[in-house]
């Protein structure tokens, strides 16, 4: 008989601590758990789908042919000239013998046509043609510079919402915890309350508490999708 006592004593005592597991699984929250790429990942990306950096790189692709433009400049001095004339010509010949002239006019119709090279030597070309290259070349060093710039602050934006991406995953992971531990909490406050158990002070208390905790975990998840959402928003795909 004492046997009998002792083992239906252990077989509630599990079925207590059973139900209060089972209890606090199905109270407990769920988390958002992200699959995060690698950090360099996410940076390729970036770069890729940034307007800006874009915008800047098609400048260079601008500079260098303005480059390319005013060393090819001086070449359009130099050049083949053509043409070509058809009609009514008027011709005239002198023959000259035996102490005579002999003047001869004749009109023909005919196809007249000339080719010949030409190359303009300008003053003012040769002094600015120096100036012209090297200032573009200092504009094409400028959009270079200005690329890496740009590059540079979008990969210290995704580092810094990657780091914030993932210390908000962190805390709302805890919070949800927290918050499945309240309501656990509060449902048996709840029965030690209707049983006489415990005063209504404390039994306010810990529902404050546990109201507390769930507006933490409320603000914690707002934080979270915000986060995500301007990580998303730089790196130009969906985080799941």
């Amino acid at each position: 008989m004492k046997n009998f006592i002792k083992i239906t004593i252990i077989f509630c005592s599990l079925f207590t601590q059973t139900s209060g597991l089972i209890a606090q699984e199905n109270n407990k929250p769920s988390a958002i758990k992200l699959l995060i790429p690698k950090i360099e990942i996410l940076i390729d990306s970036a770069l890729v789908h940034n307007g800006m950096v874009n915008y800047r790189k098609l400048e260079i692709d601008a500079k260098e042919s303005n480059l390319k433009s005013k060393r090819r400049y001086w070449t359009r001095n130099f050049g083949i000239q053509a043409d070509t004339r058809y009609g009514t010509f008027n011709n005239f010949s002198t023959t000259s013998g035996n102490n005579s002239t002999v003047n001869l006019a004749s009109n023909t119709q005919q196809l007249n046509y000339n080719v010949g090279l030409y190359l303009k030597i300008p003053i003012v070309d040769i002094i600015n043609r120096k100036t012209q290259i090297k200032q573009a070349k200092s504009e094409l060093a400028q959009a270079k510079s200005l690329v890496k710039f740009q590059e540079g602050e979008l990969k210290e934006a995704v580092i810094r919402h990657y780091e914030d991406l993932i210390l908000k995953q962190n805390l709302l992971e805890l919070r949800a915890s927290n918050l499945g531990n309240a309501r656990v909490n509060m449902e048996m406050v709840g029965k030690e309350f209707k049983n006489g158990l415990i005063e209504i002070s404390e039994y306010v208390r810990i529902s404050d508490m546990t109201s507390r905790i769930e507006v933490e975990f409320e603000k914690g998840k707002s934080d979270f999708l915000l986060s995500k959402r301007l990580l998303e928003n730089l790196i130009g795909f969906e985080l799941k």
